[in-house]
């Protein structure tokens, strides 16, 4: 797990229109004591509106640097552009935001960080910044047990007071960036990419920052707290933009993953709290919105086209789970886990592409419920499918559209009445198929001498699914976040709300397949 220290340096539009200011981009270095909450440079530090969050570094990664400054080792300078008053840290922010940390004891979880999230910090978020501070107070000490140490000499150890005394002395370096906010960019991007790479994804993120698709994904990933890229939108608009994504992160990211898996209650996409799930919100986005390029999107000016775009992937999400009358209720365990609880992307891309699919025709939906729990008993005993597809063609984007080729011929094939050797053998004589060899998962081969996390995950998920809770209509499995309670006897046949009465459905196949 990694620390969110996104919090500790702002960010701010680049285009900052006031000119440079020479003197302050003299400053050679900085000194600790420039770190602190209420100092005049610590309040002069900005991130470009564009920076990726600030939330890559392990406990032990940001432990290791704080120590290699204390220690007086080499560490690479930190490279400014000055604007409007503002110093923007072009590289280097992990490297400052650790110190920074250190200094405020905020690690995630303090005071700043609390209002920055507007007190709606996540459990895991929570529990990392608690690890790395147990680990530095536990290796080193705070920076508050080095100010106690100058002034109480004689009651801390030597080695802490030795440090405090270096503490006045030790900087970080700085070099700076000059021209324009175009120089400026131009020198993050070569810089990074050099440096720390980004990836494709994240390139696509920053590059189109105030497009609808990237500010809805920034607007998800924190459920519509933190950095306020839409801040520059109408009141109304910013709350409803929060809003929405507030309600897709619910969506996508409750209940909360924990592993090994002990519950087939997980979250419809995995962990929220990883360096990945930004890309997967990103993708979703683009998805569900039928984004194929960046550059056919324009600059969004006023909120409404990513409010939009949101209401669109809400859409979609709705139709996978939850309770609203639209939702399949698809089972996560089913359809975006393998069989030792790991999430697979490229199933949930798929999924989200196969319900575009069936939506575009007239009763796919109701054919395809028809044949649903044959389908996930297919699904369930060849899991395989889907690593050797990723194999094949390479995970995520690269093959969800080949998956849902793959996932359309077998429902199809089940709708002809086939059974499942029949759908193999098929499946064997497909030229554009002849990559899989679908073989039953041995089940057996999950449960070994010494118990992983994954083979934890492995042995509950078999276990739970030889009995699991089933929809009384379409008779697949039903998710916790997707249960209704229907009438079997119908309330205008005369149906009443007892017990007798009553049955777990999918919120589908209750309101609408039902009927």
């Amino acid at each position: 797990m990694t620390s969110n220290l996104d919090a500790l340096i702002p960010r701010e539009d680049f285009e900052i229109k006031d000119g440079n200011q020479p003197a302050t981009q003299n400053l050679p270095a900085v000194q600790v004591r420039d770190l602190e909450a209420g100092s005049f440079l610590y309040q002069t530090l900005r991130k470009p509106d564009f920076q990726r969050e600030t939330s890559e570094w392990t406990p032990e990664k940001i432990c290791d640097l704080i120590q290699s400054f204390l220690d007086g080792d080499l560490i690479p300078a930190v490279i400014f552009w000055n604007s409007g008053g503002y110093n923007f840290v072009i590289d280097g922010a992990h490297r400052l935001s650790a110190i920074i940390a250190w200094v405020t004891d905020d690690y995630g979880d303090g005071v700043i960080s609390q209002s920055f999230f507007e007190y709606s910090i996540s459990a895991e978020q929570a529990n990392v910044a608690d690890k790395t501070r147990k680990l530095i107070k536990r290796k080193f000490g705070t920076y508050s047990d080095h100010k106690f140490a100058i002034s109480n000499q004689d009651k801390v150890p030597q080695q802490m007071l030795e440090r405090a005394k270096k503490l006045a002395t030790l900087t970080i370096q700085l070099q700076w960036v000059r021209g324009d906010s175009s120089k400026a960019e131009s020198s993050f991007f070569k810089i990074n990419e050099q440096a720390s790479p980004i990836n494709d994804t994240e390139k696509q993120l920053l590059k189109s920052r105030k497009k609808p698709n990237s500010i809805s994904s920034r607007a998800i990933i924190r459920s519509g707290t933190g950095h306020k890229y839409w801040s520059k939108f109408e009141n109304e608009i910013q709350l409803e933009i929060e809003n929405l994504a507030k309600g897709i992160n619910d969506l996508l990211f409750t209940p909360k993953l924990e592993t090994p898996i002990k519950t087939l209650d997980v979250p419809l996409a995995g962990k929220g709290y990883s360096t990945q799930t930004l890309s997967l919100i990103l993708d979703m986005i683009n998805i569900t919105n039928d984004v194929k390029n960046d550059d056919e999107l324009k600059d969004d000016t006023n909120g409404e086209e990513t409010i939009n775009f949101l209401k669109k992937t809400k859409k979609k999400l709705n139709r996978i789970t939850g309770t609203h009358a639209s939702s399949l209720g698809l089972h996560p365990a089913v359809y975006f886990y393998s069989t030792t609880g790991r999430y697979q992307v490229t199933a949930f891309y798929t999924i989200l592409n196969l319900i575009q699919e069936l939506e575009s025709k007239p009763n796919a939906l109701n054919d395809f419920i028809k044949v649903r729990s044959k389908f996930e008993d297919f699904l369930l005993s060849y899991k395989s499918i889907i690593n050797q597809t990723n194999t094949k063609f390479g995970s995520g984007l690269k093959s969800y559209k080949r998956l849902t080729n793959l996932f359309l011929h077998i429902i199809n094939e089940l709708q002809k009445e086939k059974n499942e050797q029949e759908i193999l053998h098929g499946l064997s004589q497909m030229k554009h198929f002849e990559y899989l060899n679908p073989e039953k998962i041995d089940y057996e081969e999950y449960i070994r001498k010494d118990f992983s996390t994954e083979s934890k995950s492995a042995v509950f998920i078999i276990s739970a699914l030889k009995n699991p809770v089933k929809c009384s209509i379409c008779k697949s499995l039903i998710h916790k976040n997707s249960i209704t309670i229907d009438h079997i006897k119908r309330k205008e046949d005369g149906g009443l709300g007892i017990i007798d009465n009553g049955q777990l459905t999918h919120p589908y196949c209750n309101t609408t397949f039902k009927n």
